[in-house]
């Protein structure tokens, strides 16, 4: 397997558009490898010895996030992408963290730096004078003149991305060049990528998404990347068709913000191919499908790299009337219960396809060996928790049929035991999206008054739909498949589900929020399993007050 930098050297080779953008942007191959060679040099000059060769990058979607991405590889570097979502202490965190040894970053961003304390941090800003003039000594130096700064091999680390945080404070995994290298040139197998194809990143290029399963496979491919600064549910497809693109990818909630965009008759008059993922869901990878002439490919994996499941373009119908379905398992993979490490027995199902055994059979989805998995950036702890006795722990429950497909239940801190019982959340919310007027839905635990957890739900509703308590009411006695504990007790409507900067929900944020601090939402609240559903006064209450019984 060649290394990212082997495959930038014969990127300089290629022939036609490397790098599309907004407002005309485009660069040929070879110029794509000509700047990110004069970057490399540029950094291999300012390097110093006995520091950590760490080049933040904090910028959106950009050419200059691409240039530098290619020049941490041909020097033997590390990119290390900050989010510009973060603020203040936590920003500051996260570049002290990273050991960065230089920031690269524009003007737009520069005031997120303002009192931070990091002013003997070296700074490049791409939209001033002085970086032109930095740049210049080194205009005429190509991919394969660099001097790295060590040998470079698959083991040399090329990635800092920070998890996404949506279940806690993010931890910066790390990613070598043999396996960027090895997961694009697994995509573009997959995907039939080659030359012509165009490969739309709108998700955003400081985590390993964009990465590993874009920009990756259209550097091995020798295809075209186009990109969008930040993600835009409406001005997806009008980007696909300005950009002629083939191929996308996206995370969390951007395939529901984009279907809730106003449909048109030519929607599918578009000439995308394929998009991957994690996170849409079967109801609305069929929905975008019909919509949009697109195939949408699911597959489950942690930013860390530890497992790896591809889901199949079709399931059995009797396995998709379950909900929450990822695909199969291997011998690789195994269940283990919580409290004891054992191996959980397989899923029971009733007629209508109702989990009968979730308190049994939902456990934590553990994988032998490492896997991609290098470890998290000086964080010896969470290296630990993440890979224990040479088994790699996901973090995440699942529960498994007799046939060995996999069903994903919740991330382990988003879990749910409602009196004795493990719930899933995934199965919980593919129930409430089902009712009419939800555009989207998440499920969270609050604290239980006695002991556990109460089930909560956020409601985001169609436009021109308002919540009527008692039709919801209605429809979950209508569901055959939930649970007796699954039903919510508290319902939050707001207009937006609280999510990551990679637009994945964060039920941490809205589970820190619980029912006691949600700003101008309405909360709904229900006494008993069949209580009619009250309006919850939450202008005078705190965190510390008891729900109602």
């Amino acid at each position: 397997m060649p290394t990212v930098a082997e495959l930038i050297g014969v990127q300089s080779q290629h022939t036609g558009p490397g790098l599309l953008g907004p407002n005309g942007l485009r660069y040929q191959h070879p110029e794509i490898a000509a700047h990110a060679a004069s970057r490399a040099a540029l950094f291999g000059e300012r390097h110093r010895p006995g520091m950590r060769p760490h080049i933040g990058v904090l910028l959106g979607n950009t050419d200059e996030f691409v240039f530098w991405l290619s020049a941490a590889a041909l020097a033997g570097a590390a990119l290390v992408g900050v989010n510009p979502t973060r603020r203040g202490a936590e920003l500051a965190r996260d570049i002290r963290h990273a050991e960065c040894e230089l920031l690269v970053t524009d003007r737009e961003h520069l005031p997120l730096l303002a009192d931070l304390g990091l002013d003997a941090l070296p700074l490049l800003i791409v939209d001033d004078p002085a970086y032109r003039e930095a740049l210049q000594p080194f205009a005429g130096v190509s991919a394969t003149d660099v001097k790295p700064i060590a040998p470079i091999t698959e083991d040399t680390r090329l990635l800092l991305y920070f998890t996404s945080g949506s279940t806690g404070a993010p931890k910066a995994v790390t990613c070598v060049q043999g396996r960027v290298a090895a997961s694009g040139a697994v995509m573009a197998e997959r995907f039939g990528l080659i030359a012509s194809d165009v490969c739309y990143i709108p998700m955003p290029m400081f985590h390993g998404n964009a990465i590993l399963a874009n920009w990756g496979p259209a550097l091995v491919a020798g295809a075209t990347v186009a990109l969008r600064d930040r993600f835009s549910a409406s001005g997806f497809l009008s980007d696909v068709r300005e950009y002629q693109a083939t191929y996308f990818t996206y995370v969390g909630r951007a395939i529901s913000y984009i279907l809730a965009t106003p449909e048109h008759p030519e929607d599918a008059a578009n000439p995308l191919r394929a998009g991957f993922g994690t996170e849409a869901g079967p109801r609305d990878r069929e929905r975008f499908e019909q919509r949009f002439g697109c195939h949408l490919s699911e597959g489950y994996g942690a930013s860390e790299g530890g497992i790896n499941i591809v889901a199949p373009r079709t399931f059995p119908p009797s396995v998709l009337a379950r909900g929450a379905v990822v695909g199969k398992t291997n011998p690789t993979l195994s269940i283990l219960n919580l409290e004891t490490g054992a191996p959980c027995p397989p899923a029971e199902f009733d007629a209508a396809g109702r989990l009968l055994n979730g308190a049994e059979a939902i456990g934590e989805l553990v994988g032998t060996g490492p896997g991609g998995f290098t470890g998290y950036w000086n964080n010896p702890a969470a290296d630990a928790e993440r890979f224990a006795d040479g088994r790699y722990r996901s973090g995440d429950l699942f529960y498994a049929d007799t046939d060995g497909w996999l069903y994903f239940a919740a991330r382990k801190a988003d879990r749910m035991r409602v009196d004795g019982e493990n719930i899933s959340v995934a199965l919980l919310e593919a129930i409430l999206a089902r009712w009419e007027p939800v555009e989207a839905v998440a499920a969270y635990a609050v604290p239980d008054e006695v002991t556990g957890d109460a089930v909560m739900c956020a409601l985001v509703l169609r436009q021109g739909s308002d919540f009527d308590p008692g039709a919801f009411a209605d429809f979950l006695a209508a569901q055959a498949d939930l649970g007796t504990k699954m039903a919510p007790r508290f319902v939050r409507v707001t207009a937006a589900l609280a999510t990551t900067a990679t637009e994945k929900v964060s039920r941490y944020a809205m589970r820190e929020q619980g029912w006691w601090d949600v700003g101008e939402d309405a909360v709904w609240a229900r006494t008993g399993r069949q209580g009619a559903y009250q309006p919850r006064d939450t202008g005078s209450v705190n965190r510390n007050s008891a729900p109602p019984p």
